[in-house]
């Protein structure tokens, strides 16, 4: 069977089960390091003939990092194409089964069992030690996660609540004169899409506690989940 994966996290997810699947990965695929498969562009502007030419038994995809356009491309080339869909993390685990199992026909990995154990265990943090966050992804503009977001779940369940949790946008805008305002205990400043660091972020937020995470823990479903909540808890505090 061939696979071509047009998420990073999916192929990760892939490679750690069964990397002679693959047939192509995005130019954005960076786990594992020694992957060594050929590139059909990126994820929003993938080469659809190249991706043809390969001829895979499946097109791995996600309705939020790929484009519908692209995807419906695939298709009438006759490619059978997988899309998920992940706004929480039961949904993660949900889809990467569907994935790797329905999908790729493989045998249920072990380190899908070991992500749901890690977050299973994971105790619930006590009401009063819940922190208000907001959590920019970029900036110039600055932007932050909204309502309905794969990372907003996973901080919630470490005890961090988004402050714009219920804006109408997922991705919104926000000026930062605004986001200031909003009187944060936390700013979570993951290292992905945007790579914020220690003289690239924190400065903004003046005497607000600004965490620095790893964005692949934060955002990326697929063997990182297993790690997730110790490499994330740490790094919150």
């Amino acid at each position: 069977m061939k696979v071509v994966s047009l998420v990073p996290s999916l192929t990760e997810a892939v490679a750690a089960s069964a990397p002679d699947l693959l047939a192509g990965v995005t130019d954005w695929c960076s786990h594992p390091a020694e992957l060594d498969v050929p590139r059909v562009g990126g994820t929003k502007n993938p080469d659809v003939a190249r991706i043809i030419a390969l001829a895979p038994d499946l097109v791995i995809a996600n309705e939020e990092e790929n484009r519908e356009p692209d995807l419906a491309a695939l298709r009438a080339a006759g490619l059978d194409v997988l899309v998920t869909e992940i706004r929480t993390l039961p949904d993660a685990f949900r889809e990467l089964e569907r994935v790797l199992v329905r999908g790729c026909r493989l045998a249920r990995p072990q380190w899908l069992a070991e992500a749901e154990a890690a977050w299973r265990d994971l105790p619930a943090p006590p009401p009063a030690a819940r922190r208000q966050a907001i959590v920019p992804i970029w900036r110039k503009p600055w932007m932050v996660l909204g309502r309905d977001t794969f990372a907003g779940d996973l901080l919630a369940r470490l005890g961090v609540d988004n402050v714009y949790a219920s804006h109408p946008e997922r991705y919104p805008r926000i000026a930062l004169d605004e986001l200031r305002a909003a009187g944060p205990d936390l700013v979570v400043l993951p290292d992905e899409p945007y790579r914020f660091t220690v003289d690239d972020g924190p400065e903004a937020f003046p005497g607000v506690r600004c965490a620095l995470l790893s964005g692949r823990h934060l955002t990326w479903y697929g063997p990182s989940l297993a790690q997730a909540p110790q490499v994330l808890g740490a790094a919150l505090g």
